[in-house]
């Protein structure tokens, strides 16, 4: 599969006006400050901030039918996030369920604009059921999962996650918060001989029950204290995947944060790790993408066919210009499978585009204003981005 005709190729039409854009984000997060600067080095005013601070605390806020809006992550602003998932330390894992409830009200809350982040999509990318539904039905290679779809197996507990990996023959398996993010609450799960089991992940169980997001990996092997965590976690959601045996590079675990814009494939990251979470912030590292590549057509695949999984994922979400896909390769690094879809997986600061893919010398947020500009007729008449 290769690589679909994108707006990024297309030269530029006339402009009768020039463009405004808008941001919803935190105004001191530095994923804002690194659009403005690549709406500023296009050549086009700076984008008028709305911080999401307001946009909680207002009920909403008010776009210009003209204006072209993109929304950024709510994170990293302690306030925002006490609005969100109404827990004063924003170091605690639970209340995903009512972030995601808050969060998805307030997208829906923004009245005007052309958007580049479709509402109903974004429903679906911050369920990881949902969006594991949507992929599969799509054709999309992504891991089993009994928890798929509306009408996927509820997890109610750590008994349900004992029961699922009993009879869907998953001895190793993934258990996610359905609306987390950066790995935050996910447990690698792995059962062994004599009843024995073992949970590697971020969390930290304090001696209160209290959940809280840490730095450091660490395993846990009493199976009381994995069934603590994840009844803690099962009221807000909790999706199982099938743990795929990954791929390895130098000798850690590997996979890609591949980010497709205006469906193409523009930018693309190895992360490497020896815990099977490889999240730059939990000690993963980058690793070399050249290698990647030629580890892949050595085994007689295609380099472009592993970009062609990513577009295809990104395909499911016709009306988001940006979203950042996991992609997972198999062992011998002939296939691959998509892990998840993220909305805001575009933080890779300075990493410039992917040979032929149309945003060679752009980082991700440049090659976005790219699309947008490249579209920027069909932007103006609010048509869906195909």
């Amino acid at each position: 599969m290769g690589h679909r005709p994108s707006s990024l190729d297309e030269p530029r039409p006339e402009r009768a006006s020039t463009p405004r854009l808008a941001v919803v984000g935190n105004p001191e997060n530095r994923r804002v400050a690194l659009f403005e600067d690549a709406v500023r080095g296009a050549g086009l005013p700076a984008p008028r901030v709305v911080p999401w601070a307001d946009v909680l605390r207002d009920g909403g806020a008010d776009f210009a039918a003209e204006e072209i809006v993109r929304l950024d992550s709510p994170g990293e602003n302690a306030e925002v996030d006490r609005l969100l998932r109404g827990a004063g330390d924003p170091t605690r894992v639970e209340g995903s369920g009512r972030w995601y409830a808050r969060f998805t009200a307030a997208v829906r809350s923004l009245r005007g604009g052309v958007r580049l982040d479709d509402p109903d999509e974004l429903a679906v990318l911050f369920d990881k059921r949902l969006c594991h539904a949507v992929l599969g039905a799509a054709g999309v290679p992504v891991p089993a999962s009994p928890t798929s779809g509306p009408q996927g197996a509820q997890v109610r507990g750590w008994d349900d996650v004992r029961a699922a990996m009993r009879e869907h023959r998953m001895p190793r398996l993934f258990v996610k918060p359905a609306h987390g993010s950066s790995a935050s609450g996910v447990l690698a799960v792995e059962s062994g001989g004599g009843g024995r089991i073992r949970a590697t992940t971020s969390v930290e169980l304090a001696a209160d029950g209290g959940l809280y997001n840490s730095l450091r990996v660490r395993r846990y092997e009493r199976e009381q204290d994995i069934a603590a965590i994840v009844d803690a976690l099962a009221p807000d959601g909790l999706h199982l995947e099938r743990w795929l045996p990954k791929a390895s590079q130098e000798g850690r675990a590997a996979d890609l944060r591949v980010v497709v814009v205006a469906g193409r494939a523009t930018h693309a990251v190895v992360r490497t790790s020896r815990s099977p979470m490889t999240n730059l912030h939990l000690g993963g590292r980058r690793g070399d993408l050249a290698t990647v590549r030629e580890a892949v057509e050595a085994a007689g695949a295609r380099w472009t066919d592993l970009l062609g999984v990513c577009e295809q994922a990104a395909a499911c979400f016709p009306r988001t210009l940006c979203v950042g896909v996991d992609l997972l390769p198999a062992v011998g690094w002939r296939r691959a499978a998509v892990g998840e879809v993220n909305a805001f997986g575009d933080l890779l600061p300075r990493l410039t585009g992917l040979p032929g893919s149309g945003a060679e010398g752009l980082d991700t947020y440049a090659a976005q204003v790219a699309g947008v500009l490249g579209d920027l007729a069909r932007y103006r008449t609010g048509t869906p981005h195909a």
